[in-house]
């Protein structure tokens, strides 16, 4: 182990030889001297990796040595140690931005695990977080061979989830690599699952996770009680792993009340899942109460221009009742800031809807975009792109306000996204749908292995375009690429962010509820 280097600054020093012979005994070189100006001079000669500062010294104050020393090397932690528990001392030190408080006597031991906190917290935490996943990682080994629930295959993926954050603070990436494995069998186990159960739900819905066309009903009208304003916030494209990386800052201001998921219908895109969430309807039926309104794959136009009259038509149809409510949806930073100006505007509403369509743009920009490419090279990457848009973001500054208006607030999404890795050919006439991760159409030619298909879409309570038309649903991070410029398309799409197919990362969704503090 590298040498720590420690000053100790204290008019007092001698008394204090016992603690330093102790540190020297435990492999630590300190420096000592009696008043500020000596810490200053042995600060700016020599390098430090930690310093001990006495509040009351003869000449300069703890205080004042400490803005002295920060401004040659704001890094370097300091420690400040003092007599007085005087509560002024301990806000004027901590307001000095000092990194640790001690008052005297002090103990040898409390040094050194104030020493070993501040200097060698990153190797510990790295040693015991890898440890943990290693222990985590044979049991998760073995679950991942049982014959899973819905339910426990959610709390697989919260698992998975939670390590992926732990160890992407650590530098270890021989363990990132081995969680990348595991994660890609708990995928592959995934799918094998869904393949088997999914239109068994639909049949059974009793029997079945809560889907997109029963969000509504299950977890957002039980809210409806006059409580006070509802806020359900849908962040388009929003995964698991994003949402708990956002989840701080908003629980700054909220108390977390649940913390729930559901499962994405198929196809896991926009234009199914979320019309299905707003119509609390599957496709098929969408397209039957609707058929002025629902747009298939082939059709020309936008997909999802109808959500508010989709969201009417639920209300009145489930609730059997008038509901006051809004719908807004904000595909940039002016709409975003247009509808804070004039939120408190409905306060007044039982219901709010906001549709964010920010991660969805930004995923596909990922695609198109060189410069977001870069900046959004992995999924850690991703996450940090998604974290400094919602700090700097009019939502934040939305849920700010209605924090101090004691409205509840449902943060979901409609689906999540992958990283797509391996291509697979498919053939498909000229009007099959462009999507990467899922296509529908007639005599579609494609490697069995790599996809769920459903024979008959209206068994998975899906229109059917012609008689032979048929979905294909690409499992775990494959992508669908046709033979003509296979390889420039392969090189293009390779590594983006897609959904539409089967995945956790996709199906397996956050419905968060928030109340006020």
């Amino acid at each position: 182990m590298q040498d720590t280097n420690i000053l100790w600054a204290d008019d007092e020093i001698d008394l204090l030889k016992p603690h330093v012979l102790f540190l020297n005994e435990k492999g630590y070189k300190v420096t000592t001297v009696t008043n500020g100006n000596d810490a200053i001079e042995a600060f700016t000669n020599a390098y430090f990796d930690l310093v001990f500062l006495d509040e009351n010294m003869p000449g300069l104050t703890g205080i004042e040595t400490l803005a002295r020393i920060k401004n040659i090397n704001n890094d370097v932690p300091i420690v400040m140690i003092t007599k007085s528990e005087e509560e002024y001392l301990m806000e004027d030190a901590i307001g000095s931005k000092i990194d640790d408080y001690l008052i005297k006597p002090v103990h040898p031991k409390q040094i050194l695990l104030t020493i070993k906190k501040l200097t060698e917290n990153k190797r510990l935490v790295t040693e015991r977080t890898t440890m943990a996943y290693q222990q985590d990682f044979r049991n998760l080994g073995i679950t991942l061979n049982d014959n899973l629930s819905y339910q426990e295959w959610v709390d697989v993926y919260k698992k998975l989830i939670y390590w992926e954050l732990e160890l992407q603070q650590l530098e270890d990436a021989g363990m990132h690599e081995i969680l990348t494995m595991q994660k890609a069998e708990a995928n592959t186990q995934f799918c094998k699952f869904v393949e088997k159960n999914y239109l068994g739900w639909l049949k059974n819905p009793e029997d079945a996770p809560i889907n997109s066309s029963q969000l509504f009903r299950k977890k957002v009208f039980p809210k409806l009680d006059g409580k006070g304003p509802l806020f359900f916030i849908l962040i388009d494209n929003l995964r698991y792993d994003q949402f708990k990386i956002i989840n701080p800052i908003i629980s700054e201001y909220f108390r977390l009340e649940e913390e729930d998921t559901y499962y994405s219908i198929l196809p896991t895109a926009t234009q199914y899942a979320r019309n299905s969430i707003f119509a609390g309807l599957m496709p098929l039926d969408m397209e039957k109460r609707f058929p002025d309104k629902w747009q298939n794959d082939e059709d020309e136009g936008g997909k999802n221009l109808f959500e508010a009259d989709f969201l009417a038509d639920q209300l009145s149809r489930v609730l059997r009742k008038d509901v006051k409510h809004s719908y807004h949806k904000i595909l940039n930073l002016d709409e975003g800031r247009n509808l804070n100006d004039t939120v408190s505007n409905l306060l007044k509403n039982d219901l709010n809807v906001v549709v964010y369509n920010f991660v969805d743009m930004l995923s596909h920009a990922r695609t198109d975009m060189q410069m977001i490419r870069e900046l959004a090279s992995d999924d850690a990457a991703y996450r940090s792109l998604t974290l400094s848009w919602f700090e700097h973001s009019p939502l934040l500054d939305l849920l700010k306000f209605l924090s101090t208006k004691q409205a509840r607030v449902i943060i979901s999404t409609d689906h999540g996204t992958i990283r797509v890795k391996k291509p697979s050919k498919l053939i498909g006439d000229r009007n099959t749908n462009t999507n990467l991760r899922y296509k529908q159409g007639r005599n579609l030619n494609f490697n069995a292995k790599d996809v769920f298909h459903i024979r008959n879409p209206h068994d998975a309570m899906l229109p059917k375009l012609h008689v032979s038309s048929s979905f294909v649903f690409a499992k775990e991070d494959t992508f669908f690429v046709y033979p003509n410029n296979y390889n420039h398309f392969v090189n293009f799409y390779n590594e983006t962010f897609q959904h539409g197919g089967i995945s956790l990362e996709e199906m397996i969704i956050p419905v968060v509820t928030y109340g006020p503090k």
